[in-house]
């Protein structure tokens, strides 16, 4: 059994309501700094569209305080961008200042076929951080068809996310993922369950915490993981290798140690940097030296050495299956970006090899793209909390929600 799609449901005549996630980062302006989520929604919107149903749009927007409208929460940017992305959506309307106000309900069952709406913000509403059934009944009279094609908050219990999809089925009514859902579902669960080896995992980041329960459900499943990024430090520290003043986690080494130990013991070889780039402050152009094994008290690891660099990426050469979870070094500052781009193009050369390669979103896939090497991955996933627990191999009450459909077979 799968997961319904939305191109495989009849939306003709139909009002579709689209959760996407539109949380993306803006300046201080206002203006969007990175539009990936919005573009890799237009496939769905334009699937109905171009099926003769009509479009409501749904997302939440940073962390307003659920007690109204709040301008700087305002859906109103995410509006502008759409209509420039696409010309299908030069008439979508933002409408009602809530997305419980009467203005938008009447909007909303008033749309007519290739129309779009989009509802303001989904957290000006105390119930939708809540999961409230009765904020989700409400919104369920709008619509005929609910699609979840907002993988960055799957991994949530919102009212939009879980309780709106159980009043659609309850109602007699389809719940379906959209096309960006369902790819990230596909890449990011097949690399696990049906990996082409060897299977490489390159794990980075600040906090070993953040990253235990991903490294718990790894050992066994992957050939190798190569570890990176302050977290590296900690491993390091709880082997008792000096790492001067890197940043550690102290009250994480009994649990580094235990991963390291669990490693020892299973299918998995875990890799820690050998040599680092170091300096004695985090800043851009800052003196930086190479510490090869321990480091000197008065000095940090910011980056990975060009040694580990270089076995790193020969580790990924022989890869038919790459997943990545952090950066492996303080990529916002050059040049402790090179470890991490020096792997990203073994990465890419790999993927054109035939490898399948998966990145993590959030802080993996800005690492990537500051890099210039995003194109090349087989796919960069749109959600970074949510990538991070698939690998961590939890499942999604959300999804719990959409109907399952039977594939066909043609043996």
């Amino acid at each position: 059994m799968a997961l319904s799609r939305i191109d495989q449901t009849a939306v003709a005549g139909k009002r579709v309501f689209i959760r996407a996630d539109f949380n993306v980062p803006q300046e201080d302006d206002g203006r969007i700094s990175d539009d990936r989520r919005i573009r890799l929604t237009l496939p769905t919107i334009e699937s109905v569209l171009k099926r003769g149903g009509s479009v409501i749009l749904a997302s939440h927007l940073g962390r307003p305080e659920g007690k109204g409208h709040e301008a700087a929460f305002s859906m109103a940017p995410i509006a502008a961008r759409l209509r420039e992305l696409s010309p299908q959506l030069a008439g979508l309307r933002l409408v009602g200042t809530r997305c419980t106000d009467a203005e938008a309900a009447d909007a909303a069952r008033a749309l007519k076929a290739g129309e779009v709406l989009l509802l303001e913000n989904l957290r000006f509403e105390k119930g939708e951080k809540k999961g409230d059934a009765a904020l989700a009944a409400q919104l369920e009279t709008i619509a005929d068809v609910y699609c979840n094609d907002a993988f960055g908050a799957s991994h949530r219990t919102d009212a939009s996310m879980h309780a709106l999809p159980l009043a659609f089925r309850a109602a007699g009514k389809p719940t379906v993922t959209g096309l960006l859902l369902d790819r990230e579902i596909r890449f990011l669960q097949g690399v696990l369950e049906t990996p082409e080896r060897p299977f490489v995992a390159i794990i980075g980041g600040a906090k070993v915490s953040d990253k235990l329960a991903a490294l718990r459900n790894l050992i066994g499943r992957v050939d190798s993981i190569l570890v990176g990024g302050a977290m590296a430090y900690t491993f390091l520290k709880a082997q008792g290798v000096a790492v001067g003043r890197s940043r550690v986690q102290d009250d994480m080494l009994a649990q580094a140690l235990e991963i390291l130990q669990r490693a020892a013991g299973s299918r998995t070889r875990l890799e820690l940097p050998t040599d680092h780039v170091c300096a004695a402050e985090l800043k851009e152009g800052v003196a930086t030296g190479i510490a090869v094994g321990p480091i000197a008290a008065d000095m940090m690891g910011l980056d990975i050495g060009p040694a580990t660099a270089a076995h790193y990426a020969q580790v990924v050469a022989a890869a038919r299956t790459i997943i990545w979870n952090g950066p492996l070094g303080a990529f916002e500052w050059k040049p402790f970006d090179a470890g991490t781009s020096s792997v990203a193009a073994a990465v890419i050369r790999a993927t054109k090899s035939g490898a399948t390669s998966v990145a993590g979103g959030g802080d993996t896939a800005a690492a990537v793209e500051a890099c210039g090497h995003a194109a090349g991955f087989s796919h960069i996933s749109t959600g970074g909390g949510a990538s991070l627990e698939m690998l961590e191999g939890k499942s999604f009450e959300c999804l719990e929600a959409i109907d399952r459909h039977i594939e066909p077979s043609y043996s």
